[in-house]
């Protein structure tokens, strides 16, 4: 029971002292860079309307709805234990080829076209 009380107050001691270390030990300088909010770039005292490009908007709204289809069909492999495995893999072609027919329209439309 002497070593679990002695044990116990050197790890009390330990930490009150690395506590009080690193509470006292960082020198604080505070100045106007360090006060102000970091924000990725941007000047954050500036105005927050920015313009944004509706090609991105459009880019990134095609990524996540491929994504998210892609998503969808990733356990299509174990398709083929069910029941019907040519009914589960027909409408997966079906998906595909919806897929593959919205992504030549948006080619053609010119969608995919970052800089005209």
């Amino acid at each position: 029971m002497n070593l679990v009380i002695t044990i116990l107050i050197i790890t009390t001691a330990l930490s009150l002292v690395l506590a009080v270390v690193s509470f006292w030990l960082p020198q604080m300088n505070p100045d106007a860079e360090k006060l102000s909010p970091y924000e990725c770039g941007f000047d954050p005292l500036g105005s927050a309307r920015l313009p944004f490009s509706l090609r991105f908007f459009l880019v990134a709204i095609l990524f996540l709805l491929f994504d998210l289809e892609i998503a969808l069909l990733l356990p299509l492999p174990w398709g083929d234990q069910l029941d019907s495995p040519a009914g589960t893999f027909f409408w997966a072609m079906a998906v595909l080829i919806l897929l593959t027919l919205g992504l030549i329209y948006e080619w053609i439309q010119g969608g995919l076209e970052w800089a005209e």
